[in-house]
């Protein structure tokens, strides 16, 4: 069994894994083995949770003897990571890493990874959910290694997020912002680039004062890079699940 967790602070952001591999000797007494790993600085959550059961599966798959069991259970207190690794395989992975609406997939780098070793594991793998902070002592204590990590960051970040801070008092709320086809004005926020899609995804407010959704900060996706901090008029598809950038029309002085 592995018991995976991944956890995150801010101010600044970094992130950090835990994972404990648990086993039965020949006597029947349960043998543990702790993995401490150093954290990743601006690491998110899901991130940590993701790498959690990578770095444990390919750790597992390499080094470890599998004769004596027929499958890999893997644990995390993870939704994201325990909803999603069978869509990840069967879906994502044959929709160039898009869900049905064709949305890009975050962290698609890191689903790939897990899928692959998942294919490549010479037994059946089984990832769970537990639920966190429960009675079970091997969640606990790879949440206290996941925040140990994350409190050591001397990985650089998995992904380069470039990020400027927002000026409006409103959250981020996916979807907040309905993608009319209309020419908007919005403050980049956010830039990273998603390689597998090709693609660069935006955090953003609306400037455009007269628009319902002013002061919105919503995410979207163009193939064109925008520059946190700077401001733009562009023109936005009519797809608010998938939302797109179609073009820059102009960027505006500050």
């Amino acid at each position: 069994m592995i018991y995976t967790d991944g956890s995150s602070y801010s101010g600044p952001r970094t992130g950090g894994v835990g994972i404990r591999y648990v086993s039965v000797d020949r006597n029947g007494n349960e043998v543990i083995e702790d993995v401490e790993l150093p954290g990743f600085k601006g690491a998110t959550n899901n991130q940590m949770e993701l790498y959690a059961c990578v770095e444990g599966l390919r750790e597992t798959i390499r080094c470890r003897d599998l004769s004596s069991v027929s499958t890999i259970e893997i644990y995390t207190d993870s939704m994201y990571v325990a909803d999603n690794y069978r869509t990840a395989m069967f879906e994502w992975s044959g929709n160039r890493w898009r869900n049905r609406k064709g949305r890009p997939i975050l962290n698609a780098e890191l689903w790939k990874d897990l899928i692959k070793l998942i294919r490549k594991s010479p037994r059946r793998v089984n990832i769970n959910w537990i639920k966190g902070h429960a009675k079970d002592k091997h969640n606990r204590a790879v949440d206290k290694l996941a925040k140990k990590s994350a409190k050591n960051p001397l990985n650089a970040p998995l992904t380069v997020v470039g990020v400027r801070r927002k000026k409006t008092k409103k959250s981020t709320e996916i979807g907040s912002v309905e993608m009319r086809g209309q020419k908007i004005r919005i403050r980049i926020l956010t830039t990273e680039y998603l390689s597998i899609q090709k693609v660069f995804k935006f955090k953003y407010e609306v400037i455009s004062k007269f628009s319902k959704y002013y002061g919105n900060v919503d995410e979207i996706f163009c193939s064109e890079v925008m520059r946190e901090g700077h401001h733009y008029e562009v023109l936005f598809n009519k797809n608010t699940p998938n939302p797109r950038v179609l073009r820059i029309l102009r960027e505006l002085e500050r």
